[in-house]
Parts: structure tokens; C-alpha cells; sequence
């Protein structure tokens, strides 16, 4: 019989249980290409040379806060087959001159059930991270099919981090500037 098995299909959430991904804050994003193929370009003496679909995935990165007005964007790359990036989250009612690119003590929430109502039947909330990714990666994946890219496919989900000091914003940012030059290294046939 085929059909939604839940001892095959079951997966675990990688998110933070109680933890409101619509809250102010910094989150360092990564999502993957299917496969890990490279569609979005290659790394040329450390520096990422983009593909005409890594240019969508880029233009379709720095569109996300014209779509949703409570994220700001700080460091990304793409990468041939994958994104990273951290994007901020503020409060929906501050203006753009009273923000800073700051990360905010994640607050795990005393609301864990109201948060996994809202959350249930995978329904999505308006302005959340997940709710970012989600229209990010079908922005991507239609204007790639429709620009002759037919079999374009995201792997399932996202990883998500939640930024906790400066210290990991720093750090996250230059993992972030340094992932190109470190894509030969990482990615050497030769190495053991």
C-alpha cells in the first residue's frame, strides 16, 4: 500500500522546542540544493563566480525585506549549492532608522503551547523565519524553472541557528565571508 506511513515518514523538527521564530532577533539561515548539485555557480581563486541561477538566488535573497518589512538582511553567500545568510528580525512596529544590525537575547517563551497552536497543522506565521525561507525558496525554485532550470529542487527544510551575542554574530559573519575561499580546501577530491 502506498500513502503516508508515519514509522517511515516521521521527521523530527530541528527547531527550538517553545522557541517563537517570529520574535526579534538574528538568525543564521543555510539552505541546501537537492543533492547538493551545483546549480548556483563555482569558486574561482576564492571567490564565488555565480551562475545566471545563483543570480536569481541572489536577487531573490536581497528582495526578502521589500516582501516582509520586520527583516533586514546582514551577511550571505551563495554558494554552488547551497545559501547562507542571517537575516534580523525586528519588532513589526520600529521604523528602519531605529534599528541597528544587532543580534537580540533569544527569549525562550513561557507561551510554548499558544506558540505550538499557532504553529499546528503547519500553519506558518506571518513574518517568522520559517515563513521567510519558505517564500524565499519557492521564489527561487519558480524563477529558475522559468528560466529553463525545469528540474530546480531545494532540499527539504532549512538549518536554522538563533544568533545569541555579538561575539557569534562576528563569528558567523566571517565563517559567511570565508566560505568561498575555504570551498576548495573543503572540497578537494585529493584530500583524505
Amino acid at each position: 500500500m502506498c500513502g503516508y506511513d508515519p514509522r517511515k515518514h516521521y521527521r523530527r523538527s530541528i527547531r527550538l522546542k517553545g522557541y517563537d521564530y517570529s520574535s526579534p532577533g538574528s538568525y543564521f539561515v543555510t539552505m541546501c540544493v537537492q543533492d547538493w548539485v551545483w546549480m548556483f555557480g563555482d569558486v574561482v581563486d576564492g571567490e564565488m563566480s555565480l551562475s545566471p541561477y545563483g543570480k536569481i538566488a541572489a536577487r531573490c535573497w536581497e528582495d526578502i525585506p521589500r516582501h516582509f518589512k520586520n527583516a533586514l538582511l546582514d551577511e550571505y553567500v551563495i554558494m554552488p549549492n547551497h545559501v547562507h545568510g542571517i537575516i534580523i528580525l525586528r519588532y513589526r512596529d520600529e521604523e528602519e532608522s531605529q534599528v541597528g544590525v544587532q543580534p537580540v537575547e533569544p527569549r525562550l517563551n513561557n507561551l510554548t503551547t499558544q506558540i505550538e497552536a499557532q504553529n499546528r497543522f503547519q500553519h506558518i506565521i506571518p513574518g517568522s523565519i520559517c515563513s521567510i525561507i519558505r517564500s524565499y525558496k519557492a521564489a527561487v525554485t519558480k524563477i529558475c524553472r522559468e528560466s529553463g532550470l525545469a528540474d530546480f529542487r531545494w532540499q527539504r527544510n532549512y538549518y536554522e541557528h538563533i544568533v545569541m551575542n555579538y561575539e557569534a554574530l562576528n563569528a558567523i559573519r566571517a565563517y559567511i565571508r570565508n566560505n568561498p575561499a575555504k570551498w576548495s580546501i573543503d572540497h578537494d577530491p585529493n584530500r583524505l
